[in-house]
């Protein structure tokens, strides 16, 4: 299933469903299994409720919703999404009886290997559940208060027919949860939705602020109050329209071997220990759809994500480094090892302090390795734009900064230490005042009365050249 899925995925095919996938002991499972629902930006965009277009729009609104201190920016934002507006400012829904609670599986009748849950990879150690939305809330709080849950996107390993091994890193919500609960000696109570509505699994994933919940911002991309329902076995609210729940507890201290498995930079991860769950109920609808993927080197489906949510997340950088213009991830470096920006520039020493601005500033830019920056007449997504700025603006010994000992993911086996290594910054900028003692070249450009010259003979000439 995973060669079918990427084989489609790399042509930029649709979405796919396996009817009859067989498991292990080659019975038919009877639940049907869907992949490649994020697999392409327009896909990705429309799970958020929103086309291409928009996401300028939707990056705005979440930029304000970080930075709300100057309150015509917030008003904007708000006045272009008034839906938002009102969705955040209402509370869930609860009900008492939903689609996801049809069936009703609980103590001995629970039993993962009856789900198509898939073995992705070779040298996988065994099934892995790839698009679970984790569902959890801190220790002391109310089970009733939604704003202080936390809903994120970690892998999920089976163990046995009752038990999982949840792969949360320190720094994520459901980490820091399970360390409250933990503290107090007592395990945790937790959810596992499979098959969440898009929007749902979309905002799980979105780095949201802290003090808007997932679940809250789910409901407002879609335009109506988020519905939950009391989970039948463990203290938390589940989405009441989900297609399957796991229910359970994460114990305060016993750990498990996570993996190996088959990884977002194309290798396989270790093997390390991580908090294992006890199952005590599984609920699902009367005809369930299990939503799967797979992680490995781009294109995936997490790499096709994380190209829209880099567009998304350029207000919010722009609002802390205005004279950032455009930025780019290549997919191809796993998303997030390399950028590569173009500024506007102004002053000597300009790109040196953009670089570390981003690598001390914002979060999501510690583990990025390579730094390249460019003037704004690159295109920063465009490779034959850099390689011509790092030929002809850039001097290996002037324009490259080298760091060392800095953090770094653990995954990254280039690192010379698990979770620390060096950094690159590229200033691949034209040198400006005491930058050089050069008189810098001047580009060439054609004006545009004989561009558009040009253009008009072409295609009067030669019709459908330019297309």
């Amino acid at each position: 299933m995973t060669a079918v899925h990427r084989n489609v995925l790399e042509s930029k095919g649709p979405a796919l469903r396996f009817d009859r996938p067989v498991l292990g002991a080659g019975t038919d499972s009877g639940i049907p299994v869907v992949v490649n629902l994020f697999g392409t930006p327009e896909r990705v965009a429309a799970g958020l409720g929103i086309t291409l277009d928009r996401l300028d729009d939707l990056g705005a609104f979440l930029a304000a919703l970080r930075t709300p201190t100057p309150p015509d920016g917030l008003r904007d934002a708000l006045s272009r999404w008034p839906m938002l507006r009102a969705a955040l400012a209402t509370r869930p829904k609860i009900t008492k009886s939903a689609p996801v609670q049809q069936v009703v599986l609980e103590g001995p009748d629970v039993d993962l290997t009856t789900l198509p849950i898939q073995t992705h990879w070779p040298g996988d150690a065994g099934p892995l559940i790839t698009w679970p939305v984790v569902v959890t809330r801190p220790y002391g709080s109310d089970i009733g208060d939604i704003g202080t849950y936390n809903a994120g996107v970690y892998r999920a390993q089976v163990l046995a027919r009752d038990r999982l091994i949840m792969r949360w890193l320190p720094h994520r919500g459901g980490a820091a949860h399970h360390q409250s609960w933990a503290r107090q000696g007592e395990k945790m109570p937790v959810a596992i939705v499979l098959g969440a509505n898009p929007a749902t699994l979309l905002s799980a994933a979105l780095p949201l602020p802290e003090t808007v919940s997932e679940l809250s911002f789910a409901g407002a991309l879609n335009g109506a109050r988020p519905r939950l329902i009391a989970a039948r076995s463990v203290p938390l609210m589940v989405p009441a329209d989900a297609e399957i729940v796991l229910e359970g507890w994460v114990s305060p201290a016993e750990l498990a071997p996570e993996g190996p498995f088959g990884d977002h930079t194309g290798y396989y991860n270790p093997a390390e220990p991580f908090p294992v769950m006890q199952l005590t109920a599984v609920t699902h609808r009367s005809d369930p759809i299990y939503l799967s993927t797979y992680t490995g080197r781009p294109p995936d489906e997490p790499a096709i994500i994380g190209e829209v949510f880099n567009r998304l997340a350029l207000p919010t950088i722009r609002s802390q480094i205005p004279e950032i213009r455009d930025l780019w991830l290549p997919p191809a470096a796993c998303s997030y090892r390399m950028a590569v920006v173009s500024i506007n520039k102004r002053y000597p020493g300009q790109a040196r302090r953009v670089m570390m601005a981003l690598w001390g500033m914002l979060p999501q830019f510690s583990y990025t390795k390579m730094i390249v920056i460019v003037d704004s007449d690159i295109d920063p997504a465009n490779w034959d734009d850099i390689a011509w700025a790092l030929a002809t603006r850039m001097d290996p010994v002037r324009d490259v900064m080298l760091l060392e000992h800095t953090p770094m993911d653990y995954l990254d086996f280039a690192s010379p230490q698990p979770g620390l290594a060096g950094k690159m910054g590229i200033d691949a900028t034209t040198k400006i005042d005491s930058e050089t003692t050069r008189e810098w070249g001047k580009v060439m450009t054609t004006t545009a009365q004989d561009a558009a010259f040009a253009a008009d003979l072409v295609s009067r000439l030669m019709p459908g050249l330019n297309t």
